[in-house]
């Protein structure tokens, strides 16, 4: 530990003993944590036949790096993982494929470029300063944090992308994610045993979902349309509809931005809501790390036009963030199939194995990291010895990483900042709150925490 604090381990339920056949699929429609094996978290690789196909488990640096980096063109999203997220992301960028996600990539890849940070920072910021004041209202009763970071993680989405207020669209948005979460995003044995080409009951459903869901998607394009153009680009869909293929010149046409903005809305907001959820969650089980943080944003300017500034000084706050997505990553693990015979990491992989690169498995390993069960944002402070560059993926790594880590990083850090600076974050019981992992790392329950207002909070919007 770099740390002189009482230690502390959050729970994390484990498998005692390997899954059988009927347990890993118990276990991908109530909690795909469940799917791990204990080895796992000691073997840097381990081989395994599930639905009597070949899995891999891959921990060790050298395999996930010719994987994700050196040889990414033989490795394909498996045919289950698109069935099961294709009816809310349709084709965007996180399940477009060879020259159409290049071709996608390099096409949005300016909205993302460090230069629209402080368009990004200022909508952060203003979110988080309405969102504590309104945290303030509920006093001395109990608060539902998870709730309150899923809206405040919507709400900012709706601010950066479309400079839209999202209280008229955000109650369908989040009904309509959670409720697909819950029954047609887990995984069912015929996910796994049809052939692409043929639909299951359950996809009949999906693509019921999904016509509802491009209804609501277009519904928030044409209000934002709606407000005309202002000229120079204010918010993410301005970059996006503007964004013109560096080689061809074109746009992305109608469908094709609606699938990038579901993409952007689910992707972006669901990740960094657990992801701030779990942080306070966290810090409210270490006081110590807790008060070191409030020490750091204690008197720092977060309003909207200062923001951007601030965010070098918080190197405390974004150490606790990043400390947060390695115990709960909420991308818990990336599943890729083989395409040709490969040899990775001197591990041979033959065509149509699975090999899950799981950051759920990564950053609990015990030959990667020292008291890996343990919360300490200290790993990440300069001048720690850095993780292995494979051995920490929140946001994946290589030609395919998450194109918005560092705005996901820095909303994420600048709430966190916000909210620390106005409370002190407390359990409002001891009951063990425990990680479920479907589409994202979610606790088992929403457990309530205590607000104690500390002095001063944040700066007026």
């Amino acid at each position: 530990m770099s740390e002189a604090h009482t230690p502390f381990s959050p729970a994390a339920d484990r498998p005692a003993e390997p899954p059988s056949g009927r347990d890993y699929a118990r276990a991908l429609r109530g909690n795909a944590i469940g799917i791990f094996p204990p080895q796992a978290f000691e073997e840097d690789v381990v081989f395994r036949r599930v639905f009597g196909r070949q899995q891999i488990i891959m921990s060790r640096p050298a395999g996930i790096q010719h994987i994700l980096v050196d040889n990414p063109a033989n490795y394909r999203r498996t045919a289950a993982g698109i069935r099961i997220l294709r009816p809310l992301l349709g084709k965007g960028l996180l399940l477009s494929q060879g020259e159409d996600w290049r071709q996608q990539r390099r096409t949005l890849a300016p909205a993302f470029a460090p230069r629209t940070m402080p368009i990004l920072a200022r909508h952060v910021a203003g979110a988080a300063s309405a969102a504590a004041a309104h945290l303030k209202t509920a006093g001395a009763a109990p608060v539902d944090l998870l709730a309150a970071m899923q809206f405040l993680a919507l709400e900012i989405a709706g601010a950066s992308m479309f400079s839209l207020e999202m209280e008229r669209y955000g109650v369908e948005l989040r009904g309509l994610i959670k409720g697909y979460a819950a029954r047609l995003g887990r995984p069912s044995l015929l996910d796994f045993m049809l052939p692409p080409s043929v639909p299951s009951p359950r996809d009949v459903l999906r693509w019921h979902f999904r016509r509802r869901w491009l209804r609501l998607i277009g519904h928030i394009i044409a209000a934002r349309r709606e407000q005309g153009d202002a000229g120079a680009p204010r918010d993410l869909f301005d970059l996006m509809a503007s964004a013109a293929d560096p080689e061809s010149g074109a746009l992305f046409p109608p469908r094709r931005l609606a699938d990038q903005v579901a993409t952007m809305i689910v992707a972006g907001h669901e990740t960094t809501a657990v992801a701030l959820f779990w942080s306070l969650y966290l810090l409210a089980g270490a006081p110590a790390i807790q008060n070191r943080l409030a020490a750091e944003v204690a008197g720092v300017d977060l309003g909207p036009d200062s923001a951007a500034s601030a965010l070098p000084t918080l190197v405390y706050t974004r150490a606790v963030v990043q400390e947060a997505m390695r115990l709960y990553p909420p991308a818990f693990t990336l599943a890729r199939q083989a395409i040709k015979d490969d040899l990775a990491g001197d591990i041979p992989v033959k065509a149509k194995t699975v090999v899950l690169i799981a950051p759920w498995v990564l950053h609990r390993h015990r030959r990667l990291w020292i008291e890996p069960e343990t919360f300490d944002p200290g790993r990440f402070l300069p001048g720690s010895l850095p993780p292995d560059r494979f051995a920490y993926l929140p946001f994946g790594i290589g030609p395919r990483v998450c194109i918005g880590a560092q705005f996901a990083l820095t909303e994420a850090t600048l709430v966190l900042a916000t909210l620390i600076q106005t409370f002190r974050i407390e359990r409002a019981d001891d009951t063990p709150v425990t990680p479920r992992a479907i589409v994202t790392t979610q606790p088992d329950h929403p457990p309530p925490f205590l607000l104690r207002p500390r002095s001063g909070g944040p700066p007026p919007l």
